[in-house]
């Protein structure tokens, strides 16, 4: 066993047959391409989305920066577990992209925010005035930096705090496959269905070469 960081293994060998055999011949460019427009469907068809914007992005932390940067405005505040990944590998790239909205940690066991932890951050977040930080949106981290998993059920707890203050929730899921397999849920119970509305779906660390946003 290799227990290293998932994207230092080489990509799986059906992917790099499929990257060869899509270099034939010649596709629009800019995402009109013929596979673009596969992989759109399959996401949707997957995720229960028909209508579903999906984007191929490089990396990671290119997905989570472009998510939080769509959901919270300079002015904001990004919550997210202390030890989020957003908070702890991405090299402040989340907070540069969003163009000064900052993070605010959400204490709470083995990597897992709780409902109890995220509510007094949410009351005590703009409670200053227009001089004082604004609340922004709520990401997190499924599977967490721990290992540890959240259920459809816990998703939904902390996404209905975070709608009350009518904030976009995003879900960062380098390892989302996993979290599925554990709980058993289907792609839309683990999301949309538990008031997700962005999620950074992780192909490095499933044998592919990028990174799904949605």
């Amino acid at each position: 066993m290799f227990f290293a960081s998932d994207n230092s293994s080489g990509a799986a060998p059906a992917i790099m047959a499929a990257v060869a055999g899509a270099n034939d011949g010649y596709q629009r460019s800019y995402g009109a391409d013929a596979l673009m427009q596969r992989a759109t469907a399959q996401i949707r068809e997957v995720l229960e989305t028909p209508e579903a914007a999906v984007y191929l992005v490089a990396t990671g932390t290119a997905a989570n920066s472009l998510a939080v940067a769509l959901t919270c405005p300079p002015w904001g505040s990004a919550f997210c577990h202390r030890h989020a990944h957003v908070a702890e590998d991405e090299c402040g790239a989340p907070e540069f992209f969003a163009g000064g909205a900052k993070l605010v940690l959400v204490d709470g066991a083995h990597g897992k925010m709780t409902p109890e932890a995220l509510a007094p951050q949410l009351a005590r977040i703009g409670a200053g005035g227009v001089h004082s930080l604004q609340t922004g949106m709520l990401t997190i981290t499924n599977v967490t930096e721990a290992g540890t998993v959240y259920t459809p059920q816990e998703i939904a707890a902390l996404t209905a705090l975070a709608r009350a203050k009518g904030l976009p929730c995003h879900l960062d899921g380098a390892r989302f496959a996993n979290a599925l397999v554990s709980t058993g849920a289907s792609p839309a119970e683990m999301t949309w269905k538990a008031g997700i509305d962005i999620l950074s779906f992780g192909g490095t660390k499933n044998g592919c070469l990028g990174w799904k946003r949605w």
